[in-house]
């Protein structure tokens, strides 16, 4: 996959919005030393591109209610394309699996699970045991405290050098 060409005024827009998903077309432009038009084509570019997929809104869930925050290690008893398959179709279909990763190494997935509770999370786990969806075992890891969880990327570090 070939890496979207992307100038210094891409990546200034680029971090301001991924810092402020609601800044004002003006407030943009201002930052990124261009003026609004020029600015919002730009930005317009960028979602055309694919490259800007969407703006949310972060919930700081645990000023809403308490809640238990899981990693869930996940490996597959049989290695074959519908199998893996089948494991993500299920997942998908879970509000309470936030993040799924496909990973390389001694498991195959590691998931994020937000749960009322750990009494809920098992109950989550023993459901997905019981759709028999071939998990052969799997580890779980209870989030006592976040230290990071930073949504903005680094992309002018991500880049190539050459670019």
């Amino acid at each position: 996959m070939t890496a979207a060409k992307l100038d210094a005024i891409d990546l200034k827009i680029l971090d301001a919005i991924q810092r402020d998903g609601r800044i004002t077309k003006l407030a943009l432009a201002e930052q990124v030393g261009l003026s609004p038009t020029p600015c919002w084509m730009r930005l317009r570019k960028l979602e055309k591109a694919g490259i800007v997929s969407g703006y949310h809104a972060r919930i700081a869930m645990r000023v809403v209610a308490p809640v238990a925050t899981v990693l869930m290690e996940v490996t597959l008893a049989s290695h074959r394309q519908a199998d893996f398959d089948r494991f993500e179709r299920v997942i998908r279909d879970i509000p309470e699996i936030v993040a799924c990763w496909s990973v390389g190494g001694g498991v195959d997935y590691v998931l994020k699970v937000m749960a009322r509770d750990i009494d809920a999370y098992q109950r989550l786990v023993d459901a997905l045991l019981d759709r028999e969806i071939g998990i052969d075992r799997y580890f779980t890891y209870i989030v006592i405290k976040t230290v990071k969880d930073e949504l903005a990327l680094p992309i002018a570090d991500l880049l190539p050098t050459s670019q």
